[in-house]
């Protein structure tokens, strides 16, 4: 069986040595999305509730997993902290972020190469912490997450976001059937390291957790084109040389072997709420 890409070290500089792969991935998701709130929206959502007895806005805000910093301006435009933190392992991300942030009146905006499973935090600093869809990427999630508790002030909150297991499984049947992965269907989930029904569970181990919801979001491509841009950047298929990477070429075959029509497929988002032992919200 093939290394989960996502927990593939040796894969690390290919998925996010530049900012492009992750702004045409998520591009061409969003041109699809037609059904479920707006993630970064619904975190901050759920931190003003579960702060609500906290005057004033966060000291201290991380956002752990920042990527290119799309969810890191909201936060900090959003909930108006004192200090926005945004950490990542990508050099390359770090410096998108730092450009796509930009200055946020009134709050000190910083990004800096981190590790998650080693923070570069005090213990009991932070306010609010958010990890949105880079738990996944850890073959320890609870460790990061044991982190997470530890930077956690008494009255701190997390915000963890991750996706169910069977994500995108409708585009694994589509795959196989144009013939581009003839084994997409037995690939192992990208996100199996931490997923909708083990976070919580995770999360129980270093901190109360508040409250879980689940949500369905719905992505409709409008044909094989822009299926494809999202396929080319999808690292869970074994392609043949030539087709990574290259939506075109994707494009292509999907048009030989298939009927170009609309393609909808679902992705279940996962948040959980904790907050430390012994705080209170």
């Amino acid at each position: 069986m093939n290394v989960n890409p996502f927990l593939d070290p040796d894969r690390q500089a290919e998925l996010y040595g530049r900012a492009s792969r992750l702004a045409r991935r998520s591009g061409a998701l969003r041109r699809a999305k037609t059904g479920g709130r707006p993630v970064t929206e619904t975190v901050v959502e759920l931190a003003t509730t579960h702060r609500a007895e906290i005057p004033g806005p966060p000291d201290l805000v991380v956002d752990i997993g920042c990527g290119r910093g799309s969810s890191s301006r909201v936060l900090a435009e959003r909930l108006t902290p004192t200090r926005l933190l945004g950490i990542d392992a990508a050099p390359a991300l770090i410096a998108a972020a730092r450009e796509r942030v930009g200055h946020v009146p009134g709050v000190q905006a910083d990004f800096i190469r981190g590790d998650f499973h080693q923070l570069p935090l005090p213990k009991s600093s932070t306010a609010l912490a958010v990890a949105a869809f880079c738990l996944y990427h850890s073959p320890g999630p609870h460790q990061a997450i044991a982190e997470i508790a530890r930077i956690l002030a008494p009255t701190g909150v997390a915000v963890l976001v991750t996706k169910a297991l069977d994500s995108y499984s409708e585009l694994d049947a589509l795959v196989a059937s144009a013939g581009l992965d003839p084994r997409a269907e037995q690939h192992e989930s990208l996100y199996v390291s931490a997923h909708g029904g083990n976070l919580a569970t995770l999360t129980k181990q270093a901190m109360e957790v508040v409250t879980v919801e689940h949500e369905e979001h719905r992505f409709t491509f409008d044909g094989h084109d822009h299926l494809a841009e999202y396929l080319a950047t999808n690292p869970k298929y074994d392609f043949a040389p030539g087709l990574y990477g290259k939506s075109g070429a994707l494009a292509a075959v999907l048009h030989e072997w298939l009927p170009d029509r609309p393609v909808t497929t679902t992705s279940v988002v996962t948040y959980v709420v904790a907050r430390p032992y012994g705080g209170r919200t």
